[in-house]
């Protein structure tokens, strides 16, 4: 645990990656997040203390149903941190940056989720919201390869205006 009720969680894997936010069979337009597979001790404990945890249906007939905890990313009130590691570095991703995260290959990730208490008709829980997320990027060979190289600017800029 970390401080002011938020959750610390280290080596997860996440899975259901929708940082672009978009639009979806389960989710609407602008609704950025992902869910984290949770251990079931774990998973337990918070759905104990009211966080909304779901059940992932097995794959196997002999397997266990697999716990996850949905996240939501927002950058209304208290924007993320949000960071990707690689090779080069690490890089602190905005609101314009993050939805590449959809289509990388990942090797680790860390992050924290604070709490939102909410009530509704009767009913309450605790929805997990995005504090700060580090992101380690499984890159290719060739990636690493030419990492130092820098990025040119594009074909008009290096070898002159042709227009």
């Amino acid at each position: 645990m970390a401080q002011d009720n938020s959750v610390l969680m280290e080596g997860v894997r996440i899975v259901f990656r929708n940082f672009s936010g978009k639009e979806g069979l389960y989710n609407r337009e602008g609704e950025r997040g992902f869910n984290v597979i949770l251990p079931p001790d774990v998973a337990k404990t918070m759905a104990e203390d009211g966080w909304n945890i779901k059940m992932l249906k097995p794959r196997e007939e002999d397997d266990e149903p697999t716990p996850t905890l949905a996240v939501s990313v927002s950058y209304k009130n208290r924007p993320p941190r949000v960071v990707m590691i690689t090779s080069r570095g690490r890089t602190n991703l905005g609101e314009d940056e993050i939805g590449t995260l959809d289509w990388v290959d990942i090797v680790n990730v860390d992050l924290i989720v604070r709490p939102y208490e909410w009530i509704v008709n009767g009913k309450s829980g605790i929805k997990a919201y995005l504090q700060s997320i580090f992101i380690t990027i499984d890159e290719d060979p060739l990636e690493r390869k030419y990492a130092e190289i820098q990025e040119a600017k594009g074909p008009r800029e290096s070898f002159g205006d042709q227009s």
